[in-house]
């Protein structure tokens, strides 16, 4: 498969999903993003499109954390964990978990469970 054509699957993949997630101010939906070199997760309430905890591999706050750090698999259970924390402190404990059409696998799976572990309830 071309580039283009595992993008367009991956778009597909991710709105059949989404048909079935939603997230809603009791249980917001924690949403993944991952490109080459780095991941993104945020935490949104769908009824106001609104996002309310957001954190990434580019935070000042993450590189900090993992100055040493090359495995990209490392990064993301930093991110995840430091994701759970933020939440936490604005009383958010349980969230939908959206994969973004992604493979729960790798990178994804480790942000999931370091945001368990963190205590956030999927």
């Amino acid at each position: 498969m071309t580039k283009r054509n595992l993008r367009l699957a991956r778009k597909i993949r991710h709105r059949r999903v989404r048909q079935r997630v939603a997230g809603i101010a009791a249980r917001p939906r924690l949403c993944v993003f991952r490109s080459l070199n780095h991941i993104y997760a945020q935490v949104v309430d769908d009824t106001v499109s609104r996002t309310l905890v957001s954190m990434s591999t580019l935070d000042s706050q993450v590189r900090s954390e993992m100055d040493d750090v090359v495995k990209k698999t490392r990064k993301a259970e930093v991110v995840g964990t430091l994701l759970a924390e933020k939440a936490l402190s604005k009383g958010i404990k349980q969230v939908v978990f959206d994969r973004g059409g992604y493979k729960y696998h790798g990178r994804v799976k480790a942000l999931a469970e370091a945001a368990k572990r963190g205590g956030l309830e999927f």
